[in-house]
């Protein structure tokens, strides 16, 4: 157990003021109201005080107590108990089993000398049931055995209202509304005076502990328990607090919240109601009084009167605080709700969090050190405070007054040990992170975000990157230093390219990848600031850095103006100037030239044309060292591209690449520009007879018939297989060429013609396939023929079956009708009658025919 001074014990009365030398005179009871202190003694004197309390310079309390007059009841009995009705101006003295009323002023009984008799003791009701506020309620235990009795005390009159008979013997009780709680010869119970209802609590001895029953507040008791243990009950018969442990000899209990005082033969021993645990034991011998009265703690002696006062809860928390005893501090400040303000709780408690967290941050316990600095809100710069630099010079945070904690930098906080050191600083990133979005970073999040970063750059932390690419609010002038002084200038460049700053940033960059200056953080740096000048909106940036991007690799750099936006494009870049830049370039404009051609699909005659003199002058050049392994795989590529271009396109200058390819042993490319010029035989002359290549001879009849009507497909299969036949029976090859022709294209051919072509040598069995599909073609398009016939015959049966139910109905005509077309009468027995029953003049129908945009009555005549 750890003691904590709840309490300072204060003398209130000495001896000599209250009984001189007489040696046999002792206190019986006290009663404080205010100001007023009575005190009621063995020999039947009542003595009236007046309390000052004043405040030393040591900070303590003391008081003074003042005589105002003493006085004699009249009888050799002692004083019992004495209890103050203020709202009546009177005091309640029990004395000699009688209850009588005294003038709390004059000590004078009241003139009509109203009393109660036949009590042993009693209680004021203090949640009185009657509503009147001109009496009190007393609840008495009378001399009648196992009587309880209510009454109503006004000024100068008493008024019975309720007898109440108990199962035993009443030796205590307190009261509550309509509930009694009672100590009864072996039991404690709660008892409904009202209604007769009793509910047993829990059993005790009355010959071996002194019972105690003290009401705490509204409708719930403590009670002196079995074991040594002080006992929370409701008048529902059950307890709500955890009981709290006492001697097993207690004399007397008093409540201050959120205290339980309780006083036996030698100490007075505090504990708290909101943990239960004892905070403070003082001793104190021959104490038989214990009592509270608004607050204030009253203990006495025979011979003195003490008052017990409470320290201040702020500074009992802050001396919990300064002992490092968190909880117990947090506990107390809790419980403390009740007693103060709601406005000046909340500033203190939050205060008394914050507090709280950083001696739990001390110790290293963040988590715990966390959750008190959010739920206390703490500024969150009080704790980047701690670290030394971390707060930007423009700040203007001063730290709280008076100061939150007792350190002056983080060094001082770990002792300079760097494990503890690093663990703190790992807090704080971590911190800061989860509250830089909150409502916690609201109005300093500058403070807040360069603070990360410079934990960030320190630790070489992932998350550094991650900050400055997202919203931050980092300042520019620290936080570039920072970073400058850590070496991590590729985040630097981040940074400048967040305050707007890139061409700053790129410089940075280009520095790094030309090796000025050494930062590790991307091996891919080159490639990033080519994506980075992609997406940049500033023309004179990207056309800055062009050469040196595409000095550094041709088929990257270009991608500055291949992968923009095409909006962009559109409106900001001019192929042509990009065009004239890359000409120190050849591959970066092969590949630009591609994008607009392939890409892009530009309709423009010069971009195809220059693109496929580049892919001509590639293969040109690469010819003569076509015996490589790699190099012949490169040439093959190209010249790929080559022949697509040609073949795909039709905005190039045939005739001029026509020429540049002449004598360059392109014969598959010259085949490919005859065909463009529909110069067909010459193509396929080279195809067959030049490179002997049957199979693209055939490509190139499916090329050039694609989309065309069957006449010209026809013409040109005609002209191939013209061609292989025209070499003889001898070429075994162009007579296979031509079988596999016929074979694989029937439907391309007309069949007649061709039989008329065949050599009389070639077997049916030869030209089977070709047969085949030449006899399927032609039975298909003969079925195909007599279906559409069909459907025109049936339609046409629909027509006339039309007509005729047209005919059916009679038409009227005189001159009395008009032409819905031309307004006039008919002047003779001649119309046109449309479907919607419209009738016209046959020249106005013919008009109409003439002329489809006229008005008309119906669609079909």
């Amino acid at each position: 157990m750890m003691s904590t001074k709840a309490f300072t014990l204060v003398s209130a009365v000495e001896r000599e003021l209250l009984m001189g030398d007489k040696e046999r005179v002792n206190i019986e009871c006290v009663e404080c109201c205010g100001k007023h202190l009575y005190v009621g003694t063995n020999d039947c004197f009542i003595y009236h005080f007046l309390l000052e309390e004043k405040t030393l310079p040591s900070g303590t309390a003391s008081f003074i107590a003042t005589k105002q007059l003493h006085r004699h009841l009249g009888f050799k009995k002692p004083v019992n108990e004495l209890r103050s009705a203020s709202a009546l101006n009177r005091l309640l003295v029990l004395c000699d089993n009688c209850i009588t009323l005294v003038n709390m002023m004059s000590l004078e009984p009241v003139p009509s000398g109203a009393r109660i008799k036949g009590a042993v003791a009693f209680a004021l009701n203090e949640n009185p049931v009657s509503g009147d506020p001109f009496c009190v309620e007393v609840c008495i235990i009378s001399l009648k055995r196992r009587t309880i009795q209510v009454f109503l005390v006004y000024e100068d009159r008493v008024q019975i209202v309720r007898e109440v008979s108990t199962p035993e013997q009443p030796l205590a009780v307190a009261v509550d509304g309509h509930f009694l709680c009672l100590a009864l010869t072996t039991q404690y119970i709660i008892l409904n005076y009202n209604t007769g209802v009793a509910q047993d609590l829990f059993p005790y001895c009355s010959e071996e502990k002194h019972p105690i029953v003290k009401r705490i507040g509204r409708q719930e008791f403590l009670l002196a328990g079995p074991g040594g243990l002080g006992m929370f009950a409701t008048v529902a018969g059950i307890s709500q607090r955890a009981p709290v442990h006492w001697s097993e000899n207690v004399i007397g209990a008093a409540i201050c919240f959120p205290y339980v005082i309780a006083l036996d033969e030698e100490f007075i021993t505090v504990h708290s109601m909101l943990d239960q645990q004892q905070k403070q034991t003082l001793p104190f011998k021959e104490g038989h009084i214990l009592q509270d009265f608004e607050g204030r703690v009253i203990v006495a002696t025979n011979k003195g009167v003490y008052i017990l006062v409470p320290l201040p809860l702020e500074k009992q928390i802050q001396d919990l605080l300064a002992s490092r005893r968190v909880e117990e501090a947090l506990v107390l400040a809790k419980g403390a709700r009740r007693n103060i303000p709601k406005e000046k709780f909340q500033v203190m408690y939050r205060r008394i969090l914050q507090q709280a967290g950083f001696i739990q941050f001390a110790q290293l316990q963040f988590l715990e050190a966390k959750e008190l600095f959010r739920s206390g809100q703490l500024d969150v710069r009080e704790l980047i405070s701690l670290y030394p630099f971390l707060l930007p010079t423009s700040s203007s945070f001063t730290r709280s007054h008076p100061p939150l904690h007792e350190y002056a930098d983080l060094n001082q906080l770990t002792q300079g040990d760097q494990e503890k050191m690093a663990k703190c600083k790992r807090f704080l990133m971590s911190y800061l992170n989860e509250v830089r979005s909150t409502e916690v970073a609201n109005g300093y999040k500058e403070d807040i975000d360069t603070a990360l970063l410079k934990l960030y750059a320190e630790a070489d932390h992932d998350s550094l990157l991650d900050l400055l690419v997202t919203e931050n609010f980092c300042l520019l002038t620290d936080s570039a230093a920072w970073l400058e002084k850590h070496k991590k200038y590729f985040a630097l460049g981040l940074l400048y390219h967040y305050n707007n700053q890139d061409a700053a940033a790129v410089q940075l960059w280009v520095n790094i990848v030309n090796g000025d200056v050494h930062d590790p953080t991307r091996s891919d740096l080159y490639e990033y600031v080519v994506d980075f000048l992609t997406y940049s909106l500033d023309q004179e940036l990207v056309w800055k850095y062009a050469d040196w991007v595409l000095q550094k690799s041709e088929e990257v750099g270009v991608k500055v103006f291949t992968k923009r936006l095409l909006e962009e494009q559109k409106n900001s870049f001019n192929p042509s100037d990009i065009i004239t830049c890359l000409k120190k370039y050849p591959k970066a404009l092969v590949k630009y030239l591609e994008y607009l051609v392939v890409d892009r699909r530009l309709q423009k005659e010069e971009y195809h044309t220059h693109l496929a003199l580049l892919y001509l002058d590639q293969v040109m050049q690469q010819k003569p060292a076509s015996g490589g392994g790699n190099k012949e795989a490169e040439v093959s590529e190209t010249q790929v591209k080559l022949r697509r271009l040609l073949q795909k396109s039709d905005l190039y200058r045939v005739h001029f690449l026509l020429e540049r390819i002449q004598g360059a042993n392109l014969p598959m490319e010259s085949a490919i520009l005859h065909g463009k010029l529909e110069e067909h035989e010459k193509a396929l002359r080279i195809l067959v007879h030049e490179l002997g290549d049957f199979s693209a001879a055939e490509d190139y009849c499916l090329w050039r018939s694609e989309g065309r009507d069957l006449p010209y497909r026809q013409r040109l299969f005609h002209t191939l297989l013209a061609m292989y036949l025209s070499a003889g029976p001898s070429a075994h090859e162009l007579t296979v060429a031509a079988v596999d022709l016929l074979n694989h294209h029937a439907t391309e051919f007309d069949t007649a013609q061709v039989l008329q072509l065949l050599p009389g040598t070639w077997s049916v069995q030869l030209l089977c396939p070709f047969l085949t599909g030449a006899m399927r073609d032609s039975i298909h398009t003969r079925r195909t023929t007599q279906v559409a016939l069909g459907l025109a015959k049936s339609e046409n049966l629909i027509y006339k079956y039309d007509k005729m139910k047209l005919k059916e109905s009679s038409v009227q005509l005189s001159d009395k009708k008009f032409c819905q077309m031309c307004q006039n009468p008919f002047c003779e027995p001649v119309f046109v009658r449309y479907p919607n029953g419209g009738l016209v003049h046959t020249h106005c129908a013919a008009s109409r025919h003439r002329n489809p945009s006229s008005p008309s009555p119906g669609t079909r005549t």
